[in-house]
């Protein structure tokens, strides 16, 4: 009896744990679905009353006007190259960062944590105004490069956690060896904190891309030059041009989530495996 109820709780709970899992998705996944659907009704009509599992005379016509009000191509080049410069950057400076911290004594790590919070809890608009006076200092403004800058700082301090989380499991002993071995801090970085953080840089590299590429706020109060709009802000336009065409701007929508999206998928198998946090 004591044998059966081993082998029984830990099955219904891996059982329990499944299907919390797959609610929690399918509700995640419906307003995609919904903005999905609603792209593909035809362009002028109002939203459905009831829920439509292949809308009424689906078609592709929203994104193909999209493409014709708008200079997608342009928008969809300047989104590429922001991402292209900010994620590389992201993660090379957080990661660093996140050794810095992981290699100091521990009542100092605590403490450079304890900053990091409370950076975290400043409102991104404290910054917008100080942001901008910088900005036309350093000859920033109205360029790409203001929208790239943020990734000097590591984008976000949340990053710097994450692989200070990941340094934190490798043992000292490692660090020490490396030392041992004439290792500088560089080295330490490339050849010893890098190889055992992979899960911990594809999830920053997957996060800094949605934050960069998702962008709005930057590029509507740094760039005024229609030429170097990024994409969710030239998307922005389409309220403004037809505000009632609701299949046009879910299309807009879906466009540009698109993206980030397939980057989750295709990384999510890496950073969401367990065995991948694990030092070795």
């Amino acid at each position: 009896m004591t044998a059966g109820h081993v082998w029984r709780v830990p099955t219904a709970g891996r059982a329990l744990g499944r299907a919390a899992t797959l609610v929690a998705a399918a509700l995640w996944a419906l307003p995609v679905v919904i903005l999905l659907l609603g792209s593909l009704r035809e362009r002028g009509a109002p939203p459905p009353a009831t829920f439509e599992v292949v809308p009424a005379g689906a078609s592709l016509d929203a994104y193909a006007a999209v493409v014709d009000l708008l200079p997608v191509a342009t928008y969809l080049r300047n989104s590429l190259l922001v991402v292209a410069v900010a994620v590389p950057v992201t993660v090379v400076v957080a990661s660093l960062a996140g050794l810095g911290i992981r290699l100091l004594r521990p009542r100092l790590q605590r403490l450079a944590l304890l900053a990091i919070i409370v950076v975290l809890l400043v409102p991104a608009s404290a910054v917008w105004v100080p942001r901008a006076r910088v900005f036309g200092f350093l000859g920033l403004g109205d360029s790409l490069g203001a929208l790239m800058v943020t990734s000097l700082v590591a984008t976000s301090p949340f990053f710097v956690i994450i692989y200070w989380w990941a340094f934190h499991r490798i043992d000292d002993e490692v660090f020490d060896a490396a030392a041992v071995d004439g290792a500088g801090p560089l080295r330490t970085w490339w050849a010893v904190a890098l190889p055992n953080a992979g899960a911990a840089s594809m999830a920053v590299g997957v996060l800094a891309f949605a934050a960069h590429w998702g962008n709005f706020m930057d590029p509507l109060l740094y760039v005024g030059d229609p030429g170097r709009a990024t994409l969710p802000l030239g998307l922005s336009l389409l309220q403004a041009l037809n505000p009632t065409d609701f299949p046009l701007l879910l299309a807009g929508a879906t466009a540009s989530a698109i993206p980030p999206v397939l980057l989750f998928l295709l990384a999510q198998r890496r950073f969401l495996d367990p065995q991948q946090w694990t030092a070795t």
